[in-house]
């Protein structure tokens, strides 16, 4: 049986013009160049949005509100394991996101998130995303 990777991921909303931050994986990663929300592992005794906060945190070095429902969930089984990834609108309170982890990031209007090579497993919150207007 699969290793289940309980997972977060921050649909970061620039207050400003509404475009959505994505992110590029690096290289020498699992899912090299792929784009996905930024996130990450939710750590034990974290709840799912203080392991959100902490991430964008460590990875974009900004401190973000993230709303109390949950935009999406979805599991994806990939070689490594079972990813279930919970995503939530996020807004950014302070900070301009930086690179540490990820090779590039984007601001994209919902419209043109399909342009990018997802993740499969951030696919369903960017069909959704697509589909709403935020």
């Amino acid at each position: 049986m699969k290793k289940v990777i309980k997972v977060v991921g921050a649909i970061l909303i620039d207050p400003k013009n509404k475009k959505i931050l994505c992110a590029q994986r690096g290289p020498g990663r699992s899912l090299a160049n792929l784009w996905e929300f930024p996130g990450g592992k939710i750590e034990p005794g974290e709840t799912p949005r203080e392991a959100l906060k902490r991430e964008l945190s460590e990875e974009l070095i900004v401190d973000v509100d993230v709303d109390k429902e949950i935009f999406e969930m979805t599991s994806y089984e990939y070689d490594f394991g079972i990813v279930e990834l919970t995503t939530y609108i996020c807004h950014l309170k302070l900070g301009t996101p930086k690179l540490t982890e990820h090779i590039a990031i984007k601001w994209l209007p919902n419209n043109e998130l399909d342009s990018l090579n997802w993740a499969p497993a951030d696919i369903p919150a960017v069909r959704k995303l697509i589909h709403h207007n935020i």
